[in-house]
């Protein structure tokens, strides 16, 4: 039996105009809990109103959307602005949405996506929705991950090779003579950077004969204190590290003020490398060495892959999916003691 509006009001218990909003996008005019039990009823049902799917049929809206993990961090503005510059170039609209690596407002967002009749979504996941992943992917919904590669999924992803990255960074403190690496990183818990970062660690040390000391690998909660108190008991105990790679442009922030809080002086006292260049990087006494990833890249590969998807006239279920990995680079300034400041390899990229 088909499916009508009025099932879903009547199992939502609701009126068929409060359901009408919530398809529509409208949650304004009801509460947070109202809003979630009608689209957990559409989901149950997998209810989909006739107008949707004769749009997702016949027409296309030009819009399309993201959802990134974290607004504040300024890489995100860069992968922004490729993504904007490629949809306006191209003739498309871009809807920015922020999930705050939260998964219930992700899956809100999702829902948002299919009552607006986007025509796809390029996501920085918090790959706690790995089910609705699959379920839009299996629609031949057009959705490119993007930044974190999702495990487990057949999905075109465009990122970063961070492995290459953090074995930038931590080679070039050993050419600075530092020997005592400590490493500081948010949890890992499948998020690919993190665990790439941390790989690409072990294996500069490795590689250059440097055993791996886990009392150097800092995994600190993001909770605002939580890593400048982590840096001032690094560096006040016994046989501190003579080195910190930071693997979070928000995380540098907080360790450069741990750092300055114990009157400890870079690069005389300890070295340090972060992971993004930002614009702040180079004002800082001493600027900061990073590492680079090609942001802008990334956001412009990213948004003409979804564009691809969209207007292929094949099944794209069928669609071959990859994933592409751009190169980093390291940017060397003087917070390592370097004497070459301000060189950098180019940015490239390669399928994998």
């Amino acid at each position: 039996m088909k499916l009508t509006i009025a099932d879903v009001a009547k199992m939502a218990k609701v009126s068929k105009s409060t359901v009408s909003r919530i398809i529509n996008g409208n949650y304004e005019q009801n509460t947070e809990e109202t809003v979630k039990r009608v689209l957990k009823v559409i989901e149950e049902l997998d209810y989909k109103p006739n107008a949707l799917a004769r749009s997702l049929k016949l027409t296309k809206t030009n819009i399309i959307g993201i959802i990134l993990s974290n607004l504040q961090n300024p890489f995100w503005a860069n992968v922004l602005e490729g993504v904007e510059d490629t949809c306006h170039h191209l003739g498309y609209h871009l809807m920015i949405f922020n999930s705050n690596d939260n998964a219930a407002l992700e899956e809100e967002h999702f829902r948002s996506f299919e009552s607006r009749q986007l025509d796809g979504m390029l996501v920085n996941p918090t790959l706690q929705n790995i089910e609705l992943y699959q379920k839009f992917t299996n629609n031949g919904f057009p959705f490119v991950a993007i930044n974190r590669k999702i495990y487990g999924m057949d999905v075109n992803t465009i990122t970063v090779n961070n492995i290459e990255g953090a074995k930038l960074a931590v080679n070039h403190l050993i050419t600075s003579a530092r020997k005592k690496i400590a490493i500081f990183l948010y949890p890992p818990d499948g998020v690919s950077p993190r665990i790439e970062r941390l790989e690409g660690y072990k294996q500069a040390l490795t590689e250059n004969g440097i055993e791996i000391d886990p009392s150097l690998i800092e995994v600190i909660n993001e909770k605002k204190g939580e890593v400048e108190e982590a840096v001032r008991k690094l560096l006040t105990r016994s046989n501190p590290p003579d080195a910190i790679f930071s693997t979070n442009s928000l995380m540098t922030l907080e360790v450069l003020e741990g750092i300055n809080k114990i009157n400890r002086k870079i690069p005389d006292d300890i070295a340090l490398v972060g992971y993004d260049e930002t614009v702040w990087s180079k004002y800082l006494n001493p600027s900061l060495t990073t590492v680079k990833q090609p942001a802008y890249e990334m956001g412009e590969m990213a948004a003409r892959k979804l564009i691809q998807m969209i207007e292929s006239k094949k099944d794209r279920k069928k669609i071959e999916s990859e994933i592409v990995s751009l190169a980093p680079s390291l940017i060397i300034r003087d917070s390592c003691g370097a004497t070459k400041s301000g060189s950098a390899h180019s940015a490239k990229y390669t399928n994998l």
